[in-house]
């Protein structure tokens, strides 16, 4: 294919992408408000965004696996109409159940956007051509990801929109992105008889990690860390864990293919994904909070301030996939990336509510120059190691494992946050000679509403409790660090997945002939 028709192709997948990620970043701004409004508790605004990470992390391997399968290109068709469903009711919400609700099946359908796109990019695109192509993938991260939160802020400051819009406004490009799919996307669909979808495996992951993230959601609020409560889910989810395994092992059609962890690449790049996960999402989706509730920002400029943040993933997505593209060369971006995630976490969880924000606009810099560097490599790498029929499933993979750890990080550090910031609340009240409001102070405040020496105290306890999420985040990425320098560098590949299939049926075809 020629680069003209790989764009006329990508247009809709990179349209599509980019509903997905404006899906998740133009609440994170409005999430203040809409927990606000909607009466919720600091436990609801965590289960806001993990409960669209659960579903997207828990259906990622199921897509992957489909796409090895079935037509790519109506797959993709159908995680957007999934998306626009789930989107539209979100609008609808009356309470944070119901948003809630909403959210996963948001999250079904980002899960097989961001699995399909991945899975079809590397079957149009040979590898040594794949790191510039992932280039424009992250930029139309970043663009998501700078313009939903200025997108969401401006909407739900707007008095004659209101909040609600942040869901509507993503529908129509994911209409657009439908036609433009249907009429640029042309796939051969190799149809495979005898296909059985592996649903036990599916069903039994998802409750596997539906336990786990239901127990780090709780602990800690609900009842103690080290609690019967505690012991029954966790042994529930280990049992469950081994139980997929135990399913995988004997099933025709595996949703993670056990064998791919024979590779010591695919083994380390999931890994370092989890933790990569856990770091950036964990860490991250509380920015908007430490913006408007430490430093009594709007909506809007809570958007504007991390600017910083998502110019470096822009630049160093897009030069580090030229860079690839030219020289073959991808480990060196890696280790990079790592160094830059785990100082810039560290950097981040010294700020205060005080802190001068210039400060803060080069620590979020590094943060996103560490992002843009690991985050797409990470599945370069892994896709290179990989046959034609598994790209799917191996692609998806490390996906999962970069949302399992993103909805684990979320939750766990959600809930550190919510105690931590109900710590600093008393503190500083009885320094005031002020009581403390009875209940775990995990009410969202308005700051509008508060008395001036009341709502430095505030601030000052929701600066102080974010630092620490980002403090906590640092040697999590520091463990992926460690994980991609013991990652082998290998040649990248210079044929596409359908072009090795094809060099693959003609081979088979040949050996049958003679």
């Amino acid at each position: 294919m020629s680069h003209r028709q790989i764009m006329e192709a990508l247009s809709g997948l990179l349209l599509g992408m980019f509903v997905a990620m404006l899906s998740s970043t133009i609440v994170s701004n409005a999430l203040p408000r809409i927990i606000a409004d909607l009466h919720g508790t600091q436990s609801a605004y965590t289960w806001v965004v993990t409960a669209a990470l659960l579903s997207m992390t828990a259906t990622t391997p199921l897509w992957g696996k489909l796409a090895d399968l079935f037509s790519k290109k109506l797959l993709v068709q159908i995680s957007l109409v999934i998306f626009v469903t789930g989107s539209v009711v979100a609008g609808l919400s009356q309470n944070t159940s119901m948003l809630i609700v909403c959210r996963v099946i948001q999250g079904i359908g980002v899960g097989g956007l961001t699995a399909l796109v991945q899975v079809i990019l590397a079957a149009m695109i040979s590898p040594r051509e794949r790191g510039r192509y992932s280039g424009y993938l992250g930029a139309v991260f970043a663009v998501a990801t700078v313009g939903g939160p200025l997108l969401g802020g401006v909407i739900t400051d707007t008095e004659w929109l209101g909040w609600r819009w942040c869901f509507y406004v993503g529908v129509p490009f994911a209409l657009i992105a439908l036609v433009v799919l249907q009429k640029t996307l042309k796939l051969p669909v190799v149809r495979r008889e005898n296909v059985r979808i592996d649903w036990l495996g599916a069903t039994v992951m998802s409750a596997a990690v539906s336990l786990l993230l239901i127990w780090v959601t709780l602990a800690g609020d609900s009842y103690e860390w080290l609690s019967w409560q505690t012991y029954v889910m966790v042994a529930g989810s280990i049992l469950l864990g081994l139980l997929f395994v135990f399913i995988e092992s004997r099933a025709a059609e595996p949703i993670i293919p056990l064998r791919l962890f024979r590779n010591r690449t695919i083994t380390l790049a999931s890994t370092a994904s989890l933790f990569v996960g856990i770091a950036m999402f964990g860490a991250t989706v509380f920015l908007s909070q430490y913006f408007q509730l430490a430093r009594g920002e709007s909506p809007t400029m809570s958007g504007v301030l991390t600017i910083p943040m998502i110019a470096g993933l822009f630049i160093s997505s897009t030069v580090s996939g030229q860079i690839i593209t030219r020289t073959g060369r991808w480990k060196g971006w890696l280790v990079t990336g790592g160094v830059l995630l785990s100082g810039a976490l560290g950097l981040l969880g010294t700020m205060r509510y005080d802190t001068p924000y210039w400060h803060l606009a080069i620590f979020m810099g590094l943060l996103g120059l560490g992002v843009g560097m690991m985050m797409q490599n990470l599945v370069l790498a892994t896709q290179n190691q990989v046959a034609p029929e598994d790209l799917g499933s191996a692609s998806s993979t490390v996906a999962f494992f970069r949302s399992l750890g993103g909805a684990v990080g979320v939750s766990v550090l959600g809930a550190v946050l919510s105690t931590h910031i109900s710590t600093y609340l008393t503190e500083g009240l009885t320094r005031l000679g002020i009581k403390p409001p009875g209940g775990d102070g995990s009410q969202i405040p308005n700051l509008s509403e508060l008395p001036e020496p009341v709502r430095v105290v505030v601030e000052s306890a929701y600066g102080h409790g974010v630092a620490d999420i980002f403090a906590y985040a640092a040697p999590i990425a520091a463990v992926a660090l460690i994980l991609v320098i013991f990652i082998k560098e290998v040649a990248l590949g210079k044929h596409s997945g359908l072009q090795q299939a094809a060099e693959q049926a003609s081979a088979t075809t040949v050996g049958k002939a003679s």
